[in-house]
């Protein structure tokens, strides 16, 4: 781990992203030393910063201790976690507003990559609905920022051990993400992702399938996506930047078996990772 650009493990108990969740996190998949889409995941970091107001570090100095991390480690999963930090004067400042000068924390850390099963990626996964309703904070949607109370609560929900990703729905039950990916459906022909401009994080890989689609002249539509169409679409499938994405086959005794455009666009996506 490094803290700062120090290894260490340890922050100021005045640090604004433990008091506050004050701060943003990328994560992201090395693998064989290779930061995969760091570019895109450095201009997320730069996008929820500034929504934030916090001052995002340089891209030069971030690249140069990614690079150092992955020497040592080359394969896992990566955290970076960017905070608010402390005022100028390494002190901390009661009261929730945030000060005028502050020196960013910024925290690496990895970890190996989860041993999910290789054929949830063919085969699909079963999920479940979420009991929890997002909150709508249009200044905070798309953010990746420190505060995901919801889906820790969300999380805690269920123990079933065959249920691989649990989604959320809005308080007008709109379904919105999963737990901890983007949600995208085939309707009609179409492709179809939920709208993300009241709540949600928009992901990295969100981003990438809607690219795919753009180059091969598939429609696509951005909008708010109801239970009843989420449980009647041809596919579903879910994304995020360690899964990669898994189509859904199960959702509220609802059953898929075939995803053709889903397995395109997987087999695509991965065709890029390994250029």
């Amino acid at each position: 781990m490094l803290v700062n650009g120090k290894q260490g493990n340890s922050i100021s108990i005045r640090d604004r992203g433990l008091l506050y969740g004050d701060g943003v996190f990328r994560t992201l998949r090395a693998f064989h030393g290779k930061a995969q889409h760091w570019t895109l995941h450095y201009q997320k970091l730069q996008h929820d910063c500034a929504a934030l107001g916090i001052t995002c570090l340089d891209s030069a100095l971030l690249t140069t201790e990614l690079d150092h991390l992955l020497t040592q480690y080359p394969d896992g999963a990566v955290k970076l976690i960017v905070t608010r930090g402390l005022v100028m004067n390494g002190l901390g400042v009661r009261g929730y507003a945030p000060p005028a000068q502050a020196t960013p924390t910024h925290i690496w850390d990895i970890s190996p990559l989860p041993d999910y099963p290789v054929d949830r990626a063919t085969i699909g996964i079963k999920a479940r609905l979420c009991q929890l309703r997002l909150s709508q904070q249009p200044r905070l949607a798309g953010v990746k920022h420190l505060n995901r109370l919801e889906n820790v609560l969300a999380a805690a929900e269920s123990n079933d051990a065959d249920i691989a990703e649990e989604l959320l729905m809005d308080a007008e039950g709109n379904v919105i993400e999963g737990i901890r990916s983007n949600l995208f459906l085939v309707s009609r022909g179409k492709l179809v992702t939920p709208d993300l401009s009241r709540c949600g994080v928009a992901g990295v890989q969100r981003d990438r399938v809607i690219a795919w689609a753009a180059q091969h002249n598939m429609a696509l539509e951005v909008r708010d996506v109801g239970l009843d169409e989420v449980l009647h679409a041809d596919e579903l499938f879910v994304v995020n930047s360690i899964i990669g994405m898994w189509p859904i086959r199960e959702l509220e005794q609802r059953y898929w078996s075939d995803f053709p455009i889903a397995t395109q666009i997987r087999h695509d996506l991965n065709e890029q990772d390994v250029r």
